[in-house]
């Protein structure tokens, strides 16, 4: 099979802030170095970016950015989970920030439509609740899917797509895993809004990858799948398949059984690594475990699934990976 096309969340060639390292990993990066970075990779194609633009850039700079490193924009994300929503976007107690974080998607909307990106994306961290008692959970729903479905109203024609999450920042997410997500999307009535499967999110939510990718497309609302990696209690962005190896396999046989043909993005926080060689370790995983597949003998692992046989399903995998063996 062709090597995929490759792709990265612009966040990841930024500068990196934890609670502890509060005065950040590296200096301050604008989305136009950033767009800069992302082209050293050599083999991206497209990027999400987010919006407002970090510097002083405008659409047009932005443009001419993604334009002379061979890159185009797949999706719009806006910052709905910054400082300014910090107790909560759609589902913020205040009406007039609400009101602020609509806007703010909208206003996402004109610019996925002048760098013509697929999709804008929803990406509400801080949607939901910390404490027992803290909110009243029905309320909190229905501003949630009331929120997502005021946004995709403003233009019907428009792709938008949810990124779940179970927590971080708040303890509990609204869109915690691609069930609440698909139920939310169901109870908005309308069909221009669906899922990016991130997977180390659905690791992270104690989910099957290669499960939810198949429920989600069967379900018709699979818009973006990004890939990265996570030592399950904390969404760790690390590199695709340092951590769960067989688990990312799994998710490209799936995708190659749902025929997907659309970008493979990169969802990663290199704090201490140097961004451009992250980003190139995760493609070269990507595209050897893809040659992997090629590798294996399918018809047979197929055959071992109907019976529900994880260790002759672990021996293909063995042999592809390590050649003939002997017991």
């Amino acid at each position: 099979m062709s090597s995929p096309e490759f792709g990265a969340g612009i966040w990841l060639f930024g500068q990196f802030v934890d609670r502890y390292a509060s005065d950040a990993y590296g200096p301050p990066v604008s989305t136009l170095e950033a767009i800069d970075r992302a082209g050293q990779v050599g083999s991206l194609s497209v990027l999400d970016v987010n919006f407002p633009f970090a510097g002083d850039a405008s659409v047009e700079d932005v443009a001419a950015a993604l334009d002379r490193n061979g890159l185009r924009a797949l999706a719009i994300t806006p910052h709905i989970y910054t400082r300014r929503f910090g107790r909560g976007a759609f589902t913020n107690p205040d009406p007039a920030v609400r009101a602020e974080a609509i806007d703010l998607c909208k206003r996402a909307i004109e610019v996925a439509d002048r760098l013509k990106a697929d999709y804008v994306k929803f990406w509400p961290g801080q949607d939901g609740h910390d404490y027992p008692l803290q909110v009243d959970h029905a309320r909190i729903w229905d501003l949630e899917v009331s929120g997502v479905r005021e946004v995709a109203l403003a233009d019907p024609s428009r792709q938008f797509a949810i990124e779940y999450k179970l927590k971080e920042p708040r303890l509990h997410m609204a869109f915690g895993s691609a069930a609440r997500t698909l139920i939310g999307i169901q109870e908005t009535g309308l069909p221009n809004i669906g899922i990016v499967l991130d997977f180390g999110h659905s690791l992270f939510a104690k989910e099957t990858p290669a499960d939810v990718l198949q429920l989600v497309h069967r379900h018709g609302k699979l818009v973006s799948v990004e890939l990265n990696d996570n030592l399950l209690e904390y969404d760790d962005d690390l590199v695709v398949g340092s951590m769960h190896l067989q688990h990312t396999l799994e998710f490209i046989i799936a995708l190659r059984a749902i025929g997907w043909q659309k970008p493979w993005l990169l969802d990663q926080f290199p704090f201490r690594e140097d961004p451009v060689e992250a980003a190139r370790a995760s493609v070269r995983a990507m595209r050897g475990l893809n040659r992997l597949v090629d590798r294996l003998d399918l018809a047979a692992l197929a055959e071992a699934q109907e019976r529900q046989d994880a260790m002759a399903s672990q021996r293909l995998v063995q042999e592809a990976l390590f050649g003939p063996l002997d017991d």
